[in-house]
């Protein structure tokens, strides 16, 4: 960055924030102060800082978001948001305080050493919102029903019949009826906590689906729907979670930003790569795993999808139709095997013919790397044609998997 610009690195709270003033040529800083977090005590602080010269605003990414970021930004003044999990640590510091924070934000940006993030619009960030607080829900229905299932295991009712929650055991529920009036009391009152969130769920997921069908995140949910193990749902997270897949050179920058990479601890001749990271977006691993372990299985037709579009029984609707000429960016001649002919042997998610699971070291490596293999394939279907084939960088357990 510009040596001739004071830097200033904040550390961000909810209730203060702490600014370490890093001058022009200097290698440590020669004040500090904290203000509250308030858009007035922001303001006066920039306009005391500004007389002095140009500035630069850096502070980590965290659960206060991204406004002071936008004050400094509609106030004229550069800020830097940067990755916590990519910022240099030194083994030896064991203190660690909001000032030494500060202070350390401002030296390692003034030396190149910090990795600035994509700053979201409102807009991206409240179609985000949306997709999350619909993940939120869909963890409060798994409460809901745990909750009500342990209290009926309680009383020594266990439906055996056919598979849960469906209609026939939704149907046996209503069905049950308790001696003492207490009992029956805490059983309705867990019924209709569960009656609730998933009507909750119900309208989170007409709202998705509703933003699947406004622009940018048309088409992009479309293409990715081609995609075995990927519906509307996993479609639209992979679109507000990423943004903008263009930002991303590499098939191999995307696995990265997931986490979905592995660990690898190496030294001179040996070498020891072990799990993925989990260093990134953990929304979309969490969606990337979902889709592999879908991948799985054949493919097949819901009675509702089958209903949707008028199919006879065995007939599937073929998603690249209306899709544009965004679905076939990639190839069938470029694609990894199992998005081309369903997964590998036995219905795993397989690349180039080796089925996904061969050679790992425990029950989580297949997965791993049909996530990675789900994630390539979704970058080159937003990047396009002339891009590089993401077959290459599937790397699992030390080895490359070649097609």
């Amino acid at each position: 960055m510009d040596n001739g610009s004071t830097v200033v690195g904040l550390d961000v709270h909810k209730a203060t924030v702490v600014a370490a003033v890093l001058p022009p040529g200097a290698d440590r800083t020669r004040e500090t102060v904290t203000i509250e977090n308030f858009p007035k005590a922001v303001e006066r602080l920039v306009t005391r800082l500004a007389a002095r010269g140009p500035l630069a605003f850096v502070y980590e990414a965290g659960p206060c978001g991204y406004e002071i970021q936008r004050q400094l930004t509609a106030l004229g003044q550069p800020c830097a948001v940067v990755a916590p999990a990519l910022t240099p640590l030194r083994p030896g510091d064991r203190v660690k305080t909001d000032r030494r924070d500060a202070e350390k934000l401002a030296r390692l940006y003034r030396a190149g050493e910090l990795t600035p993030i994509r700053i979201p619009t409102r807009a991206e960030e409240a179609a985000r919102d949306v997709v999350r607080v619909c993940e939120d829900v869909l963890a409060d229905r798994l409460r809901a029903r745990h909750r009500l299932a342990k209290f009926l295991l309680r009383q020594g009712r266990v439906y055996r019949e056919t598979k849960a929650w469906g209609v026939a055991h939704r149907a046996w529920l209503r069905s049950q009826r308790f001696e003492w009036p207490a009992l029956q009391q805490t059983f309705a009152a867990y019924l209709r906590a569960l009656e609730e969130v998933e009507a909750h769920l119900e309208a989170l997921d007409q709202q998705v689906a509703d933003l699947a069908q406004q622009a940018p995140y048309r088409t992009l949910v479309q293409a990715l729907r081609c995609l075995k193990g990927i519906d509307t749902l996993s479609a639209v997270t992979l679109a507000v979670e990423a943004q903008e897949f263009r930002r991303f050179p590499r098939a191999r920058a995307f696995m990265s930003y997931t986490g979905a990479v592995s660990i690898e601890r190496s030294s001179g001749g040996t070498v020891r790569r072990g799990s993925i990271t989990k260093a990134g977006n953990a929304h979309l691993r969490r969606i990337l795993v979902e889709a592999a372990w879908s991948a799985r299985h054949g493919t097949g037709v819901s009675r509702a999808q089958r209903a949707a579009h008028r199919l006879p029984r065995g007939g599937g609707p073929n998603r690249q139709e209306g899709a544009g000429a965004t679905a076939p960016h990639v190839l069938a001649a470029d694609q990894p095997h199992e998005a081309r002919a369903g997964g590998g042997r036995g219905g795993r998610p397989g690349v180039g013919g080796v089925r996904v699971g061969d050679h790992a070291p425990g029950p989580r490596g297949g997965t791993g790397l049909g996530a990675r293999t789900v994630l390539g394939e979704s970058w080159a279907r937003r990047r396009g044609p002339g891009t590089e084939n993401p077959r290459r960088h599937y790397v699992q357990w030390g080895r490359t998997i070649q097609p």
